[in-house]
């Protein structure tokens, strides 16, 4: 008698270590999932920058070849060529600048992409432990389940004695 409650009492705290060890997995799947979402919005801002820079850099390049063309063909007008030349040389350096912040974007894009993949990796290790927690502690249940039965069957029959 006294060994199955003892048998009981160890199921009883398997159970509620399992169910703890199941909502400590829970609640770090929750965390990832939140850190996974907030690196995605990160890599759609770092995209959508990515594309706007490209386009400045664009347009910088065909104002420079505007102007580029504009100071061969007036090649009279020197104090106008002069101002033109200053005007490319500010163009190409706003140019290098935006080509260089692409750079950057673009390395902070794949590194945010590296991170993400990471995290989905964790989310699906977690997932995958949590799955096995929740079938420990369903066999655990069953177990309990069937020791309560035969406590009740083992004193039904020290009833009937």
């Amino acid at each position: 008698m006294d060994r199955i409650k003892e048998k009981m009492n160890q199921l009883r705290v398997e159970s509620d270590e399992a169910q703890g060890k199941v909502q400590e997995l829970q609640e770090k799947i929750k965390t990832l999932e939140q850190e996974n979402l907030q690196k995605e919005h990160e890599i759609t801002s770092l995209q959508h920058k990515n594309s706007q820079l490209e386009t400045e850099l664009e347009k910088a390049e065909g104002k420079a070849k505007d102007l580029k063309d504009a100071a061969d063909a007036g090649g009279n007008q020197m104090s106008q060529n002069e101002a033109l030349q200053r005007r490319l040389q500010l163009l190409e350096d706003e140019a290098e600048e935006a080509d260089k912040n692409l750079r950057e974007t673009n390395d902070k894009l794949r590194q945010t992409d590296v991170k993400a993949g990471h995290f989905e990796r964790k989310v699906s290790a977690l997932e995958a432990d949590r799955d096995n927690w929740e079938s420990k502690f369903e066999e655990m249940a069953k177990k309990y389940a069937a020791v309560q039965k035969e406590l009740e069957d083992f004193q039904a029959e020290i009833g009937n004695i």
